[in-house]
């Protein structure tokens, strides 16, 4: 391991030089608290920034054991740490100037959601703290004295203030440490009073808007019905008061924007411990619940779906189904039977984005089209089975479908985001009206144990010399909920939607669901032209909208019209050239150009458009 001091000499002695000579600074650093790493370098100013790593033993941070002595306590001070880090260095990001990203510094995000993360990670030697830096440029000529600012100014005041203990304010530490363990005893209750979900009064359910996790200003705290309202003891804050969700079939029902949705998203996210002020801290659910919905055009693997679906036309075998395009009642019970498959114990559905025919067939159905001619069970006549024979519980956001009030255990109605307990008013009323056929026979929970086998992406490329290949993984990084980099390729989301739904719809892609899903060619790349794509995306390609060249017609003068041959002979040449080339040919010309252009970057002969204009600053 080499000394501070030598990074020092090393940096000046590189300024001014081309970018790839920051590549020899990888290697690790012995500061005077700690021990930085230069993990990887990027390839220039403007690609995804070096990663770096810094250790401090415990013997410099001198956090108290107590802290990181279990998993609980462990996970919640990584975490504390991880958020003051990313704070106060948040105050030195783009402080050192450059080209691209020259002087960036980030840290993993972290949401309102206390997670075990690699960013920050706590063993028996000491604190390691992951994090990316923009090594700053004019250009692509390295600026070492503004990557000097970094790692010797900016850095360690970084880790002063957020990795020792002498510097991060105990009482802090200790709250968030505190609320972890309160957090655990509420878990250890579900499991000994046999609930699957919690919710304490005066929690912050509402969100400030749809893409925002944070609680919204001026909401109505809850209150839990006093019939479903329990306390536990707990480690630090003492006694807490809230609606204890038992297991069984509950179903959430109410009049519209009246918080039916927002509860259940509540007890989705409460799988995992909040942080204190988000209002959600005291919102505990069975960490085994799924999120279920149905997913029009989802691909399904050998899925045994036979417990609700059965008996198809065409004889296809239900306890081994496949298929690249699954409807929304097939993509739904494929969704549950994964679940099950997961050892899921809660199942969190929401009617609004259910396959209705999977939900419930009325009366007036069933006597249209009968029992035998209908190979779809629905999730009406199995729930109940599901909890009484697997001890699957269920909870059920319901706007419309009065039949579940039949099974249900528990009823609760929301009216102005406040819960209201109308089990027993529901069931007085249900003598007034016949009971739908709930129940359908052969019950029985898949036997076949799937395994899921993960891939890796390995692709070959010039190392950055040019002299020889060497063998990567492809990487994938999520940057954000907005978009994402595929190896070098930055691709926004925000547009991808709309641009595979076309896609999709011309049987140019395909979707496929899980940990290695995502869209794919839904045919060999040489067999798709450009001409496709565009007529996808675009519509038709003629360079004039011609009237007389439409087969409906719709131009007097079309019979005698000469200039009709011309827009004619365009749009077939623009056609004919289109059609010619192939995405296949693409992809390979692409790659051809990132060739060309790193080894004229390596020459020193290709300047961008952002060197120009740094240059003619200059000038």
């Amino acid at each position: 391991m080499k000394m501070a001091e030598e990074l020092q000499r090393e940096l000046r002695s590189i300024n001014r030089k081309s970018y790839p000579a920051y590549k020899g600074l990888k290697g690790a650093y012995q500061f005077p608290d700690y021990q930085l790493f230069i993990e990887h370098v990027q390839g220039d100013p403007f690609a995804a920034p070096s990663a770096l790593r810094i250790f401090v033993p415990h013997s410099k941070a001198k956090f108290p054991e107590r802290y990181y002595w279990d998993k609980c306590s462990k996970v919640a001070l990584q975490d504390a740490l991880l958020r003051r880090f990313a704070e106060i260095s948040a105050k030195f990001c783009y402080q050192a100037k450059g080209s691209g990203k020259s002087g960036v510094i980030q840290v993993s995000h972290c949401g309102q959601e206390v997670l075990e993360r690699t960013a920050c990670e706590i063993t028996k030697e000491g604190i390691h703290i992951r994090f990316f830096v923009g090594f700053p440029a004019n250009g692509r000529t390295i600026n070492s004295v503004e990557l000097e600012k970094i790692l010797f100014v900016y850095l360690p005041k970084c880790v002063e203030m957020s990795l020792y203990h002498r510097k991060v304010p105990e009482r802090e530490t200790e709250q968030v440490i505190c609320l972890k363990e309160d957090q655990r005893v509420i878990r250890e209750e579900l499991k000994k009073r046999g609930l699957i979900a919690f919710v304490a009064n005066g929690s912050i359910l509402p969100r400030q808007s749809g893409n925002s996790d944070l609680p919204m200003k001026d909401a109505v705290p809850f209150q839990s019905p006093k019939s479903m309202e329990i306390t536990i003891q707990l480690r630090h804050r003492g006694s807490i008061t809230g609606m204890g969700i038992r297991k069984g079939i509950t179903l959430i029902a109410g009049g519209g924007y009246h918080g039916k949705s927002t509860l259940l998203q509540a007890l989705e996210k409460g799988v995992y411990d909040h942080i204190a002020g988000d209002g959600r801290e005291f919102v505990i659910t069975d960490d085994t619940a799924w999120k279920l919905r149905a997913e029009d055009g989802r691909k399904i693997k050998d899925v045994d779906i036979s417990l609700f679906i059965n008996h198809l036309p065409n004889g296809r075998n239900t306890r081994r189904f496949s298929t690249l395009d699954a409807s929304g009642s097939t993509s739904q019970a494929a969704n549950i039977i994964e679940a099950i498959e997961a050892k899921s114990q809660v199942l969190l559905i929401d009617e609004d984005t259910s396959a209705t025919n999977f939900m419930v067939r009325d009366e007036l159905m069933q006597r249209v089209i009968q029992k035998d001619k209908e190979p779809i069970t629905p999730f009406l006549e199995r729930a109940r089975d599901l909890y009484e024979k697997a001890g699957i519980s269920t909870i059920l956001v319901v706007g419309s479908c009065g039949s579940y009030f039949y099974i249900a255990d528990q009823i609760i109605q929301m009216d102005n985001y406040c819960p209201v307990d109308i089990t027993e008013k529901t069931r007085k009323l249900l003598k007034e009206y016949k009971k739908p056929d709930c129940k359908a026979e052969g019950f029985a929970l898949p036997s076949e144990k799937r395994s899921i086998s993960f891939g890796s992406s390995v692709v070959r490329r010039k190392n950055y010399r040019g002299t020889g290949m060497v063998e990567e993984h492809e990487k994938l990084k999520v940057m954000g909920r907005e978009s994402l980099m595929l190896g070098k390729e930055q691709l926004d989301l925000r547009y991808l939607e709309q641009l595979a739904g076309k896609l999709k719809k011309a049987g140019l892609i395909k979707s496929t669901r899980g940990a290695q899903g995502g869209y794919r060619l839904a045919k060999p790349a040489a067999e798709i032209s450009v001409g496709d794509i565009l007529r996808a995306l675009e519509g038709e390609l003629g360079a004039v909208d011609c009237q007389g060249l439409k087969p409906e017609g719709g131009c007097e003068s079309s019979d005698f019209c000469v200039t009709k041959l011309v827009w004619q002979r365009i749009n077939d040449s623009i056609a004919k050239a289109v059609d010619e080339i192939t995405l296949e040919e693409l992809m390979a010309e692409a790659k051809k150009s990132q060739e060309r252009k790193r080894e004229m970057e390596q020459s020193g002969q290709y300047i961008n458009s952002q060197d120009k204009a740094d240059t003619k600053r200059k000038c």
